[in-house]
């Protein structure tokens, strides 16, 4: 039996006896409470990791959309962070096909909150650059989930 303390006391260990328990399938010796929070908490940590990606993908996507008339030199850092962040969501959804159910639920999630990056990082403009109003930001996001998961997009919305 695995002590319910040692989940507190030394991570790695409770692990894995707890995988040792379940190849061996001694199921009445695993620390079950703790199983389930974490296995809860797994699915939590991925469908996390897709809707950051997703709200930095769309924030970059917005700038380029909006700021169109910057410097190249700030473009290109944004297509690169849109390249890199699309890179990631494709990732978590090659290795957990079942994410793709909730990629509709990550978009808008996601959206609020890309929206408002966008705006904030807007506002460090340099170099005469002009800073945008809020309002020419859409309240809704309007790229389709086809336009943020092409790799070839990089601009202009629906």
């Amino acid at each position: 039996m695995i002590p319910v303390e040692l989940y507190n006391q030394d991570f790695n260990l409770w692990l894995e006896q707890t995988i040792h328990h379940l190849q061996n399938q001694n199921f009445v010796s695993l620390d079950l409470e703790h199983l389930i929070e974490e296995l809860k908490t797994l699915g939590k940590s991925e469908k996390k990791s897709l809707q950051s990606n997703l709200m930095i993908l769309i924030a970059h996507l917005l700038k380029l959309t909006v700021q169109f008339d910057v410097p190249e030199t700030m473009k290109m850092s944004w297509y690169r962070s849109v390249a890199e962040h699309r890179k990631r969501v494709l990732i978590d959804l090659k290795d957990t096909p079942s994410l793709k159910s909730y990629l509709p639920t990550a978009l808008a999630q996601a959206y609020p909150d890309a929206r408002d990056l966008a705006i904030r990082e807007s506002k460090f403009a340099a170099f005469g650059v002009a800073i945008p109003s809020e309002d020419r930001y859409p309240q809704a996001c309007p790229f389709s989930l086809d336009q943020l998961l092409n790799e070839d997009f990089y601009g202009k919305p629906n």
